[in-house]
């Protein structure tokens, strides 16, 4: 009995010195691949901070990426550990990946729309965009959606498939825009000497631009008055200010030369 006994708890130690073997050496595995996943975040943010064709959203999304999949490796090494097969673990997660891949195709296409306007970069965090009737300043590029403040001071959430879906407008990308101001003349008033005042309208303000150089036309003979259209460009912070100034600034000049902007008439002849 005595030695059933002994050789019972030699067992029992063994047993408890092999797996105390096992949960150490898992240990310092987890503990040195937290460490290695974290050094390596950091050393490919570093890199890619080096690449400056490369949007800054997506840069921590790569880095997240390398370190969650170091840690899955940690993992499946620590599994191995203790006589776990991996190789059905990993199928286990492949189906489960499956799974809920098309339990989520909507949500996924937008990460893949969010992936694609990353890449593609047609617009920037800054930006004022429209996409369709969707339109204000990017405030973050999300994975799975878009975050805009309107004109209004509303905030908007969009999901990035309806983005790509769709045309965006970038005012912001180029740094010229161009500016066109339409006014109508009195069919009595001189073309000439309104097209003149217009020109110098333009000319004499600092915002605009030389080249291209600023042009005056006469656009319709609509039913009331003469229309002319003012065209110049300018640099794209100067548009709104300019585009509001030069109405206040044609109506100011006109009234110096004596011309008119007429209401809206119709002749109504009496047949008795």
């Amino acid at each position: 009995m005595n030695f059933l006994s002994v050789r019972g708890l030699e067992s029992v130690y063994a047993l408890l010195l092999a797996y105390s073997v096992n949960v150490l050496s898992a240990i310092v595995i987890l503990i040195a691949g937290w460490l290695f996943a974290t050094w390596m975040r950091r050393s490919t943010l570093k890199g890619l901070d080096k690449i400056h064709s490369l949007d800054d959203t997506l840069k921590p999304i790569l880095a997240n990426f390398v370190r969650y999949g170091i840690l899955a490796l940690v993992i499946i090494v620590v599994l191995a550990q203790f006589g776990v097969q991996t190789a059905s673990i990993i199928a286990v997660i492949g189906a489960a990946g499956l799974a809920i891949g098309l339990a989520l195709q909507g949500t996924l296409s937008h990460l893949a729309s969010g992936v694609i306007i990353l890449f593609l970069r047609p617009f920037g965090v800054g930006d004022c965009i429209d996409a369709d009737g969707i339109g204000g300043t990017v405030k973050e590029i999300g994975l799975f959606a878009t975050e805009l403040n309107t004109a209004e001071g509303i905030y908007v959430m969009v999901p990035n498939g309806l983005l790509v879906a769709r045309s965006i407008k970038n005012y912001s990308r180029l740094p010229t825009r161009r500016v066109d101001v339409t006014v109508g003349i009195s069919y009595r008033d001189n073309i000439e000497r309104a097209l003149a005042a217009a020109l110098s309208v333009m000319k004499g303000d600092s915002r605009v631009l030389p080249s291209p150089a600023p042009q005056v036309m006469v656009t319709e003979l609509a039913d009331s008055a003469v229309n002319i259209l003012l065209r110049c460009w300018a640099r794209r912070d100067d548009y709104w200010s300019l585009y509001f100034d030069l109405h206040k600034l044609i109506k100011q000049r006109l009234d110096l030369e004596g011309l008119t902007i007429p209401s809206p008439q119709r002749e109504v002849h009496l047949v008795q």
